[in-house]
């Protein structure tokens, strides 16, 4: 399904994750955060989003674990940067498909 995110229209799935990877841009990272409750995004927030586009676009399965071993990020502090689901919101904001390990 569509949805205008940031003026512009996506593919989404029921869930609210992009569909298309390639239509994520920076503002619409930034009104996905604002949707969810997170930011203003940090430059530390924009390091975990690349890491996990990174991650994701090397097929690496990722995982709240994975993230907190990465030297990106500490665990306690990805919590605190995303909070109420740390990784289904990151994977969302950085517009890559919710992980297999969440719920």
């Amino acid at each position: 399904m569509e949805k205008n995110i940031a003026g512009v229209t996506v593919d989404v799935n029921a869930e609210g994750y992009l569909t298309q990877i390639n239509q994520w841009t920076e503002a619409i990272a930034e009104a996905i955060a604002a949707e969810e409750a997170v930011g203003p995004l940090t430059n530390k927030h924009w390091e975990v989003l690349n890491y996990l586009r990174k991650q994701q676009a090397a097929g690496t399965a990722l995982s709240i674990r994975g993230i907190g071993k990465s030297g990106v990020v500490d665990i306690q502090t990805f919590y605190a940067l995303f909070p109420n689901g740390p990784l289904k919101k990151a994977s969302k904001i950085a517009g890559i498909p919710k992980p297999a390990s969440c719920i």
